[in-house]
Order: C-alpha cells, then structure tokens, then sequence
C-alpha cells in the first residue's frame, strides 16, 4: 500500500491534499514528475546518467538508482499521475536522522523565466545560500527512546541565515541530548572516520573538480544516519546522496563551480566541528564500493 514517506525532511509532502511523493513499503520510493518541462529534464537526467560510461561506479553510489517511470493515483486525489521510480533510500531503517542541503550560491539557471529568476534569487538572498553557498532545507533528529523527533518547521530552518545559525544546526544534528545543547557527541562516527560523511564528500568533491559534463543547479546533499549506531560507535553507518535532478544542466566542457563551492564550504564546517571534537580531519582513503546506510 502506498502512503506518503514519514523521513520526507524537505520538498513537497503528500499531505493536506497537496501532490508529493509516496513509498510502497518494500524499498521504492515514487517521485511525481513535475507537469512542466521540469519533470522530463529529470527523467533525461536519470536515464542518460544510468547509461553514461564516464561516471565512475563509486560516484554512482551518491546517486538514487533509478528503476524508470510509473503512472499512478496522485496523493492529492487528481487522478494518475506519472511517477519517477526510485530507491527509497532509508528503506528498512528505524530512526535515520536526515538532514536536506541545497548546494550553490545561485539556484536559479540561465534559462530560467524571469519570476522564476527572482523567485530564486530573492530566496538565495534571504537564506545562506549566498554567504556561504549553501542552506539547510529541511532536517529531522532522532533525539532517542522516548524522546523521539526533533524536526524544526519551515520558519525557523528559513531563519538558518548566518554562519553561526548553520553551524549551530549542523552540531546539535550530531549531538546526544534531547534538548537544544550541543555536545556533538557523535561528530566523530558520524562526520569522521575513513567511511564518515566527511571522507565521502571529499569523494565527491574530488569528482566534481574534474567533471565537465554536468551543472547541478538547485540540487540538494542528503545526509543521514542512525543514531543507535552512532551510540555504539560504528563508523561507516552513515549516508550520503544527491538529489533533485529537475534543473541539470550541460556542463559545456566548464567545471560546476557553482555546485562546487557550496560543497567546499559544507566541508569545511564539518572540519571544523571535527577538530573542536578533537577528531583527525586530514584527508581520508578514498570512498569504498559501498554506498548504502545498511
């Protein structure tokens, strides 16, 4: 039975009536195409990159795998719908902690319409994204047995401006307490270590300063883990993905320096918080051929 995912931390939810994605339960995840040219740039994206024999097989591990298009029941009752087919990525898992960043200074594309080019640079303008080339979306904290979820409203994720707001998120989002401290207890397991979200995204910014084919604009890091995990202090138990592929662009042979900055400033808030830990940030052995939070 299809229902609407309860780890969903940003985007459009199914609820209230309103379109959004839905899980069957056994590990898919059901994106509803966008009725403009969105929804078929996004389903372009995942079939050539599929098939595309110059990404490397550990970059296609950040990537959902892609099991082509389904024609559905809306979730806000309008009638079929077509729908992407895709992993669902925290399928199985018990409480993933999740957090939703969309990388880049600019959201906006060069062949965007003019309200929705305001639209996004008066967001990127207001949010971090500018100062620091990217911004929190969305996040959900498991906050332990009987406590259970800390997930912040869209209004005071907006409010996430400056550089102190975002590192203050991206603590507590490690941390053990219940409450809003920040002790960054699980900052070594979880951001450190040779298979932590620290090494993989110095993986992926390795590819994306030499990848030409490809300008992710308005896409998102997804991270997680799980918090039982992290209380035990098993490394590698974590997740890292991209998503939202609606606005992917040639790349014209011109690195995605857009996309790239965002990703070295997020890296080096995560060093930071590592060293305060007293945790090792030197560079890690490169990502392993094993991408899934398991």
């Amino acid at each position: 039975m299809l229902k609407p995912p309860d780890h969903q931390v940003a985007g459009h939810q199914a609820l209230d009536g309103n379109l959004g994605p839905l899980i069957d339960g056994s590990g898919r995840f059901y994106k509803p195409l966008q009725s403009d040219e969105r929804g078929l740039e996004e389903v372009l994206f995942y079939t050539s990159f599929a098939s595309n024999p110059t990404v490397p097989n550990h970059i296609r591990l950040f990537f959902p795998a892609f099991h082509g298009t389904v024609t559905l029941p809306a979730s806000n009752g309008s009638g079929p719908h077509p729908h992407l087919v895709l992993d669902d990525l925290v399928h199985g898992l018990s409480h993933p902690s999740l957090i939703d960043l969309k990388i880049g200074s600019r959201t906006w594309y060069p062949t965007s319409s003019d309200n929705y080019f305001k639209k996004c640079l008066n967001k990127d303008r207001e949010t971090s994204s500018l100062p620091l080339g990217f911004r929190i979306s969305g996040l959900r904290v498991y906050k332990g047995e009987g406590f259970g979820f800390w997930k912040p409203d869209k209004n005071t994720v907006k409010g996430c401006v400056t550089a102190g707001d975002v590192e203050s998120v991206l603590r507590r989002f490690v941390s053990s307490s219940a409450d809003s401290s920040t002790d960054c207890a699980f900052a070594s397991v979880v951001y450190g270590g040779a298979d932590g979200i620290l090494a993989r995204l110095l993986e992926l910014k390795a590819w994306f300063e030499d990848q030409t084919e490809y300008h992710f604009c308005s896409c998102s890091v997804l991270m997680g883990f799980e918090r039982e995990a992290a209380e035990k202090g098993r490394e590698g138990r974590v997740m890292v993905r991209l998503v939202d592929f609606a606005h992917v662009l040639d790349g014209g042979g011109v690195i995605d320096h857009n996309f790239l900055g965002g990703l070295c400033s997020l890296i080096k808030f995560l060093k930071r918080i590592l060293t305060d830990a007293g945790a090792n940030v030197g560079k890690d052995p490169p990502f392993p051929e094993n991408g899934r939070l398991e």
